[in-house]
């Protein structure tokens, strides 16, 4: 869960560059401090609009998070598609090729 803090960063960047003096107690929208008086007005419906949308754009994303946990480590890849070029099986039907294929299968683009 995008945390209150973040959103409200992200409105605050939003409407003028600048970033909030604010603190929020236990991520709970009834407890935010303005240490700055809150100069340009943020509303609470602003402030959860903004943590919707920021939720709904990690949660697109979450496939590449995944890509990045099961792809192997580039030194792994590179010694596949070394053996791979060595063997003359540069095309689909290599062991990198194979390898990566199966991440992006496993974690479809949406």
């Amino acid at each position: 869960m995008i945390q209150l803090i973040t959103a409200i960063g992200a409105v605050k960047k939003a409407q003028d560059g600048g970033h909030p003096q604010v603190s929020v107690n236990a991520n709970n929208i009834n407890q935010i401090t303005w240490h700055d008086d809150n100069p340009t007005n943020i509303t609470n419906q602003q402030i959860l609009d903004k943590q919707v949308e920021l939720e709904a754009e990690y949660d697109a994303l979450e496939y590449s998070r995944d890509r990045a946990i099961a792809y192997k480590e580039l030194k792994e890849q590179f010694d596949l598609l070394y053996h791979d070029m060595a063997a003359d099986k540069g095309d689909k039907t290599g062991e990198w090729f194979k390898a990566i294929k199966a991440v992006k299968d496993a974690n479809p683009k949406p």
